[in-house]
């Protein structure tokens, strides 16, 4: 079984407590560095081949239109909560943009939910 790949990037080079909360829940995650990460999230999904991404800014939006523009990842942008982002998931949403929002508990329970709808695992 697979292991489930996970990029997460920040606008303000944040993320690791997001991180810390999708490896707690099996993933395998990149969290870009740097400022403007978000916009990056599409080319460093594409490199790994990484199932997911998740993509922070402040209207949450960015990174997760440019990856879908870039590569065709379906994307859902401009969520503040962790069920829109489990809603998107169960929409088929690869690739989620949220407004700041770096806590674990978000990791996690994204994690747990592609996994569900995705037969992925550790």
């Amino acid at each position: 079984m697979s292991v489930l790949k996970l990029v997460i990037g920040d606008r303000m080079g944040k993320g690791q407590k997001v991180g810390a909360g999708a490896e707690a829940a099996g993933a395998e995650v990149t969290v870009i560095p740097g400022m403007a990460a978000d916009m990056k999230l599409g080319d460093i999904m594409n490199q790994q081949e990484a199932q997911m991404g998740i993509s922070f800014c402040g209207s949450g939006g960015a990174g997760a239109i440019t990856a879908q523009t870039k590569y065709g990842y379906k994307c859902r942008y401009g969520m503040r909560s962790i069920e829109e982002g489990i809603a998107a998931i169960n929409d088929g949403c690869v690739v989620l943009g949220f407004g700041f929002m770096d806590k674990e508990e978000l990791g996690e329970k994204l994690v747990k939910a592609f996994i569900a709808k995705h037969g992925i695992g550790a």
